[in-house]
């Protein structure tokens, strides 16, 4: 379990406390296999990989994203905006990348689009019967490199599902995508490490009362975890980002939350909407529901 070097100060129940107060070490491995690296001194996720990388000694830019507690390609495990002081920490790297070709043959592909917070998007979901889901060789997980010759590295989330939505219905369309790195017991159908070594594998998180938050507007901060009531709402708002804007994103989610919860009024909302998180372009059908979600509770 990562320790600090000294005991977290108290803090007042629900406050935020900046980052900078707290003497934070996280431990990591990278998924397919390493050993355990200590990380620290980050404040936002591109510092993080930067760590990461530095800890590993690797680059930057092969690091896809992060799971936490588990070396799995498990989306519900995808580090987001926020870490658990006690999580672990499961690097993803770059594997082997494919080409595929693919006829939209309607209106919608399948899939909602996540991404790292440092340039890289993904896929985090594929729906069943869904045009991608009859695509032999692409998978949850994999990162979009480009789409018909067009590089997407340093595109967001929502920019890469905008693109595909409007491919036009009955073209083709080449997509080059990354999986990340297999582990060797992957590649050979082995049991799952975590089911042989205690240290690797598997790793199950802890009941520690306080999380690190990155923001999206840079600042980090140690709060306590919401309670449940909080994050059902907030997986509610993911929901709607799925369904109005075709990504999921925890962080956005929960920027979302604190807007609508501090706004009086649905129009306050939406101009705050306007002025922090414009490049979303969100719907106008969006707002009214997200605001209602949150103000009911």
């Amino acid at each position: 379990m990562p320790k600090g070097d000294r005991p977290l100060p108290e803090t007042p129940q629900g406050a935020s406390v900046p980052a900078e107060q707290f003497d934070m070490v996280f431990h990591c491995q990278l998924a397919h296999g390493s050993p355990t690296k200590q990380v620290r001194d980050f404040t936002n996720v591109k510092q993080l990989y930067e760590s990461i990388a530095k800890a590993f000694g690797i680059a930057t830019s092969e690091i896809l994203y992060c799971t936490l507690n588990t070396h799995k390609v498990d989306m519900t495990r995808l580090l987001g905006g926020q870490i658990g002081l006690d999580d672990f920490l499961f690097a993803h790297v770059r594997g082997e990348t494919k080409t595929v070709k693919v006829v939209k043959d309607g209106p919608a592909l399948g899939l909602t689009i996540s991404d790292n917070g440092a340039g890289y998007a993904f896929i985090k979901k594929i729906r069943d019967d869904s045009i991608m889901s009859r695509v032999a060789n692409i998978a949850v997980g994999d990162h979009i490199v480009s789409i018909n010759g067009i590089d997407l590295t340093g595109s967001r989330h929502f920019e890469v599902a905008r693109r595909l939505k409007e491919i036009p219905i009955g073209s083709e369309f080449t997509m080059v995508a990354c999986e990340p790195k297999k582990a060797f017991d992957e590649i050979a159908g082995m049991k799952p490490r975590g089911q042989l070594a205690a240290a690797s594998g598997e790793v199950q998180a802890g009941a520690g009362k306080k999380t690190l938050r990155m923001k999206h507007n840079g600042a980090a901060v140690v709060e306590d975890i919401p309670d449940d009531a909080v994050l059902a709402i907030v997986t509610k708002i993911d929901d709607l980002l799925e369904n109005f804007v075709g990504i999921r994103d925890s962080e956005l989610a929960n920027t979302v939350y604190d807007l609508a919860k501090a706004a009086k009024e649905a129009e306050a909302f939406a101009a705050q909407l306007d002025e922090q998180l414009a490049d979303f372009e969100f719907p106008d059908d969006f707002v009214l529901d997200t605001f209602e979600l949150v103000q009911q509770k």
